[in-house]
């Protein structure tokens, strides 16, 4: 019994540390990437001018009314 709380920590500790780098390894790869990826596409070929022109004719702007 003695030293059983410091054995338990040291255990427990070293698990809290594995289970951590786990769920960040996780997010990274499994939300992060992915998520990174997408918007690097989705602006490959993003037209803001386009996008703004079809808004404005859609009489979203109050600034900018359309043509």
């Amino acid at each position: 019994m003695r030293r059983l709380l410091a054995r338990r920590m040291k255990i427990h500790l070293f698990g809290a540390f594995f289970v951590s780098v786990g769920c960040a390894a996780l997010y990274k790869f499994g939300i992060a990437e992915p998520r990174k990826r997408a918007y690097a596409e989705f602006y490959k070929n993003y037209d803001a001018m386009k996008d703004f022109e079809a808004m404005r004719a859609a009489g979203v702007f109050e600034s900018a009314p359309p043509k």
